[in-house]
């Protein structure tokens, strides 16, 4: 007979072998695992490098070359260059206007290609902010110089651009090219901002009224006093109204779907995105800075470019600065029409003056309170009777939630007669009074 200790230890001699060779394949096993990961992910990473160097040159061609505005670019550097060569405001002012001019429109179109990602109401709202950056960078630097007024005219004359012109524009092409209908668009959604742009109106009305009434406690600083705290309640306005747009009340900014107009060829013909949203990002952060810096040059030559063009300056900041400031959302607002897409272009031009009323000039007056400069609500009379008969105007033509051409060509006209009044306007304190 065989002991136990013995059978026990022929069952374990037995089994070693096999338990030996199973250890011996799964390592194997795991090796060939690790060998085929390592190959995947060589791929990969090869695959990745090449789509690098195929996307890097494509985003800089769609962006820099292949839009026909951007032979406007090299207006840049020559006035940086002439400013530094010569020193002439007059040609300085031109050539960073026009320099500008592509740089405000590839931010709308790097905006719009951001937009495919976000949807309509954030791709709205986002093409508002970026069409508001180079306003927002030209105001700093002149609120920066101490140059008040031009911060006051520049902003308010982008608010009545935004609104007459831009809006115009859009309404009237887009009613051309879809003459045989009425366009619609979400009138619930345009209310609220004209109301936004009322309770604006207020706040800039009550200093103005209490300065040119000589009805203040303290000549001077009260109205100042009243426009740092009505900023800040504009402000914490235009906080909540961005909860209620984008988290509270998204419904009511779902654009308005016409049945039976629109069939599916239509759908699959829309346009897909030309770069990624990243590409966009990044585009959008380049020209931006780009902007900024050509700002500070068409800043400096204002005054001599009043001198030398023989205009007011009022009408160099509320007309001409505007107009380029707004070149891309006048770009945008124009093809979402085209493309029967009001709700976004009303986005777009409403909700670009809501944005500049209700945040871009509070938060100029909050910086020159912080940079100890004397920024307030008060753009005199003559300025804020423009914008109130302006705001009433444009209230009126959304009320019915439609557009037309001829509803275009009135907004158009309006603009004229504004720009025209500016150009013979006086501003107060350029006769020291």
């Amino acid at each position: 007979m065989v002991s136990i200790d013995g059978k026990t230890d022929l069952e374990s001699d037995e089994e070693i072998p096999f338990s030996s060779s199973v250890a011996t394949s799964k390592v194997e096993a795991l090796d060939f695992e690790m060998i085929h990961l390592q190959s995947r992910a060589d791929l990969a990473n090869s695959w990745i490098s090449r789509h690098m160097w195929i996307r890097v040159p494509r985003s800089i061609y769609i962006v820099l070359f292949k839009a026909k505005i951007n032979v406007l670019l090299p207006f840049g550097p020559l006035a940086i260059l002439l400013h530094y060569i010569t020193g002439k405001h007059g040609w300085v002012f031109f050539f960073s206007l026009v320099g500008i001019v592509p740089l405000a429109e590839r931010i709308g179109y790097a905006t719009e290609q951001l937009a495919f990602y976000t949807g309509p109401t954030v791709g709205g709202l986002l093409n508002a902010t970026f069409g508001n950056a180079t306003e927002m960078i030209i105001s700093i630097y002149a609120l920066k110089n101490g140059m008040i007024r031009v911060v006051q005219q520049s902003l308010l004359g982008s608010i009545l651009s935004n609104m007459l012109l831009v809006l115009g524009c859009a309404f009237f092409t887009g009613g051309i090219i879809h003459y045989q209908k009425i366009q619609v668009f979400n009138k619930s959604a345009a209310l609220v901002n004209s109301g936004l742009l009322l309770m604006a109106v207020m706040g800039l009305m009550f200093p103005a009224v209490l300065h040119f009434t000589h009805s203040e406690i303290h000549f001077g600083k009260s109205e100042l006093s009243l426009s740092r705290f009505s900023s800040c309640v504009m402000l914490v306005a235009y906080a909540s109204y961005l909860f209620f747009q984008l988290r509270s009340h998204r419904n009511l900014y779902n654009p308005i779907e016409e049945e039976g107009v629109r069939d599916e060829d239509e759908s699959d013909e829309e346009e897909a995105p030309e770069i990624t949203h990243w590409e966009a990002i990044g585009w959008l952060a380049v020209l931006t800075v780009w902007v900024s810096v050509l700002s500070g040059y068409l800043v400096d030559a204002i005054q001599g470019a009043s001198d030398s063009f023989n205009m007011p300056v009022a009408f160099i900041s509320v007309i001409l600065l505007p107009i380029v400031g707004n070149a891309a959302e006048h770009a945008s607002a124009i093809m979402f029409a085209m493309k029967d897409k009001l709700d976004i272009t009303l986005g777009v031009a409403i909700g670009s003056s809501t944005q500049i009323s209700m945040f871009v000039i509070p938060f100029c007056v909050v910086v020159g309170w912080i940079m100890g400069q004397p920024m307030d609500l008060n753009f005199q009379l003559f300025e804020t009777a423009t914008l109130f008969i302006t705001v009433l105007v444009v209230a009126f033509m959304l009320q019915e939630g439609t557009s037309n051409y001829f509803k275009g060509l009135m907004l158009i006209l309006c603009y004229l007669i504004v720009a025209a009044s500016f150009f013979v306007h006086v501003d107060p304190s350029e006769d020291g009074s």
